[in-house]
């Protein structure tokens, strides 16, 4: 296959490093141009949402695409009116393109195949799955260090010895990016009312910072 990929020039470094593309001939541009391709992997479509209406009038190749903080409902809304049904959401955020099962809201059984990748459908929802869970879990550490309860070097060793994780919940924040972070809480909380997901105003005080 001859694959197009589009976006975040760090998160294609990470997928450069972590995805095998066998013989597959891989081709990089920041914005989506060329669909003389058989698949294009947009990092950020979720970003960049007015893609949507490139990708529309190019049914005939599929997108993986980043759709963590957008539903396909709202994605649909900036497709003139055309399917976007080749467009299959994906968990492609920082710190999470590295891991073993990639999280596809969709299942493209074929392409997988052919892309021989190791993939999780899921029930498209925003946030996802494993992001919902991530960043609900670095907002609650926020809460605790913003209480002053522990330090945030506490507070990611206690997680990491008490729940078996990889790291710890401000050693994932910096992976993923409080932009990202704050992004996927803000759009679940918005589109669920959950309270779980109202950002901590330490968090938000941070993520306004980098602006």
């Amino acid at each position: 296959m001859q694959i197009l990929i589009t976006g975040d020039l760090l998160r294609w470094e990470e997928l450069r490093n972590s995805k095998d593309f066998g013989g597959h001939q891989v081709f990089t541009a920041p914005e989506p141009t060329n669909m003389s391709v058989d698949l294009v992997i947009d990092l950020s479509l979720d970003e960049h949402p007015q893609r949507a209406a490139f990708y529309a009038a190019h049914p005939r190749v599929p997108v993986l695409a980043c759709l963590v903080k957008i539903t396909a409902a709202e994605l649909q809304q900036y497709a003139a009116g055309n399917s976007i049904d080749h467009i299959y959401g994906c968990n492609l955020l920082p710190g999470f393109i590295s891991m073993p099962i990639l999280e596809i809201a969709a299942k493209p059984e074929a392409l997988m195949q052919q892309l021989g990748w190791i993939y999780e459908s899921i029930t498209p929802t925003i946030g996802m799955v494993t992001p919902r869970v991530i960043c609900m879990i670095i907002n609650e550490a926020y809460f605790t260090a913003e209480e002053g309860t522990a330090s945030r070097e506490d507070i990611d060793i206690s997680m990491k010895l008490g729940t078996n994780y990889p790291m710890g919940p401000f050693e994932w924040s910096k992976k993923i990016g409080i932009r990202h972070v704050y992004e996927v809480l803000q759009a679940v909380y918005q589109h669920t009312g959950n309270e779980r997901y109202k950002v901590c105003s330490l968090l938000q005080q941070e993520y306004e910072a980098q602006q």
